[in-house]
């Protein structure tokens, strides 16, 4: 897993339409969280470009192939698809490496590798799927036929842009859809060159198009464009929630949100192995520095455990050391940006105004290289309504809460907004089940906590946490519509 230059690796500079690279002039600067140098000059597309986008991809989709092609074709050209993504990594996993927070050691390992596999297993839904034939009297025909929507406009985020690009492109494709995808204008380059590898697997152009830009321009402009059958968006519930006006306003259209969450993790004192619980709790927020929707950032922890619980997070997260996502050695991940390292800094300040004890980090790692690092940080609170406790961080700050019962642990996993994943620890397996049910929650972690590669588990959230799923046959079902047919047979 080698380390690499980072001003020697090319960027794809450019929108991807109907095929080919576009250019318009620069408009957006695009940074490094890692030493915070500005590396590239970003196009950013306007209503018009969109509509060049969109256009292109509705009309690949009237008048093309790829929603009338035999479903195993699809699958075929996902498939080859995968195998250059997989073939491509030398220049893949440095790219989405060189101005993200995944460390070149990850994109190597996890994210290419990844992606690859969820772009396989969707297409192998593409002819596992079908209508139905109806219970109708026995002069009629009444049957339902599957059919993809149309054009699929998809915004993903900055923090995992090579796999969540997969989320929203991979089912929306295998159906037969075509997709406009509009990447994080600080993480926009790795979609154009998926785009890039798709066209060489055999995908017609037109079928998937990247555009370049902001959210209240380009992404505004995607949600509303009436050629836009469904949105797709990975995010903040705050912009989660402009999105579906923004689709309410213009369609009504369906979308599917993934937004934020405050995480619960539930440490029962019956855990039988403490350090090993300890890592996992460790691992769960200090993972791509905190900034994962999921991310364990509440710890509940029955009263007995805690001194000793402290003392080997402590351990752990003292051991994390920073460093450049281009260089191998295992480097605790910056922070995205400038502006969301002072706002980590400004919650754990009014948390700690408001009452909260500081165990440890709370500060900027002191470095001379420009890089934004935040130390992992460990916040004590008994007040449910601090905001450490309330409010989503996306960074490394982990807060401790105690409780004496299981009844008082469910109340403090009960969050007022969010219900995204929690986490249980425990060898009592009634207790687990009986805690699994009661959780508010979309997904939850028993014995372990995070994601694995079991793509047909879907995802999402309860409550402001989100609105549908990604994974699973759910994300692939919500990329079609169906239609009623009733056929008069006696005539």
């Amino acid at each position: 897993m080698p380390s690499f230059d980072p001003a020697r690796i090319a960027l794809p500079c450019a929108h991807f339409i109907q095929g080919q690279r576009v250019t318009d002039p620069s408009a957006l600067s695009v940074s490094r969280p890692s030493d915070g140098a500005v590396y590239a000059e970003l196009p950013m597309a306007d209503a018009n470009r969109v509509d060049d986008a969109v256009t292109s991809a509705h009309q690949a989709f009237v008048r093309g192939d790829w929603s009338r092609c035999a479903p195993r074709e699809r699958a075929r050209i996902m498939r080859r698809w995968a195998d250059l993504i997989e073939a491509d990594i030398d220049y893949l996993a440095p790219l989405e490496s060189l101005g993200s927070t995944r460390p070149i050691d990850q994109t190597r390992t996890w994210d290419v590798p990844y992606t690859a596999e969820g772009i396989r297993f969707f297409a192998e839904f593409a002819d596992k799927h079908g209508g139905e034939v109806a219970a109708t009297a026995h002069d009629h025909l009444g049957m339902q036929i599957a059919e993809p929507l149309g054009v699929v406009g998809a915004i993903a985020p900055w923090n995992f842009p090579l796999s969540m690009t997969c989320w929203k492109v991979a089912p929306a494709l295998a159906a037969g859809n075509t997709v406009v995808l509009k990447p994080s204008e600080m993480t926009p380059f790795t979609a154009v060159r998926l785009a890039e590898l798709a066209i060489k697997a055999g995908m017609p152009p037109g079928v998937f198009n990247v555009i370049q830009g902001n959210g209240p321009v380009t992404g505004d402009a995607l949600c509303r464009h009436p050629y836009v059958a469904k949105v797709t968006f990975t995010g903040s519930t705050v912009t989660g929630r402009t999105i579906m006006g923004a689709c309410a306003e213009t369609g009504p259209k369906p979308v599917t949100l993934e937004l934020g969450g405050k995480s619960p993790q539930l440490v029962f004192a019956d855990i039988p192995d403490i350090d090993r619980t300890a890592k996992t709790l460790a691992a769960a927020i200090t993972g791509n520095a905190g900034q994962v929707c999921v991310a364990g950032s509440r710890l509940l922890i029955q009263r007995e455990l805690l001194e000793p619980m402290i003392e080997r997070l402590s351990k752990h997260f003292n051991a994390l050391t920073p460093g450049p996502t281009w260089q191998t050695g295992g480097w605790f991940s910056p922070i995205i940006s400038a502006t969301q390292l002072t706002r980590i800094e400004s919650i754990v300040a009014r948390s700690r105004e408001a009452g909260a004890e500081l165990l440890g980090g709370g500060e900027r790692f002191e470095r001379n290289d420009g890089g934004h690092f935040y130390q992992p940080t460990l916040l004590h609170t008994n007040d449910r309504h601090n905001p450490a406790v309330e409010e989503e961080i996306f960074g490394p700050v982990l807060t401790i809460q105690t409780f004496e019962s299981e009844e008082e642990a469910l109340a403090l996993a009960e969050h007022d907004v969010y219900g995204l994943a929690a986490g249980i620890h425990t060898a009592d397996l009634g207790r687990a089940l009986r805690t699994v049910r009661r959780l508010s929650a979309g997904t939850v972690w028993v014995n372990r906590y995070g994601r694995s590669n079991d793509y047909i588990l879907p995802t999402g959230g309860y409550k402001r946490s989100g609105v549908g799923r990604d994974l699973g046959r759910a994300a692939f079902d919500a990329c079609l519509q169906h239609k009623s047919v009733l056929i008069d047979l006696d005539q």
